[in-house]
């Protein structure tokens, strides 16, 4: 947990984030913002026609072989693990209203 050091006169104060959040209404966090939003762009990207370009680069594979060492992890490979994590499956975003409730 970080600290935000202030210094009154002689004495130490420390505010730690989690009371800074409280102080601010801040419910959830800016991680947890970006994993939603991340997976709603999956789900639209989803949801368009075949023939539209962001669909075209996100389903594209690039030919040929990685490079040695060890594997990355890709940005698909990302949203995978975070729908597992929100309970989501492959085929939710069909259902956009139902794929809406179950992100946020």
């Amino acid at each position: 947990m970080k600290a935000i050091f202030r210094k009154k006169s002689d004495t130490k104060e420390y505010i730690f984030d989690n009371e800074i959040s409280s102080q601010m209404n801040v419910t959830r966090s800016l991680l947890d913002n970006i994993k939603t939003k991340q997976i709603q762009w999956y789900g639209h990207v989803q949801r368009m026609e075949d023939g539209r370009l962001p669909k075209e680069v996100m389903n594209w594979r690039p030919p040929g072989r990685r490079k040695r060492g060890r594997p990355k992890h890709t940005w698909a490979e990302g949203i995978r693990g975070l729908m597992g994590e929100k309970g989501l499956m492959e085929e939710d975003w069909n259902d956009r209203s139902n794929w809406r409730k179950k992100i946020i």
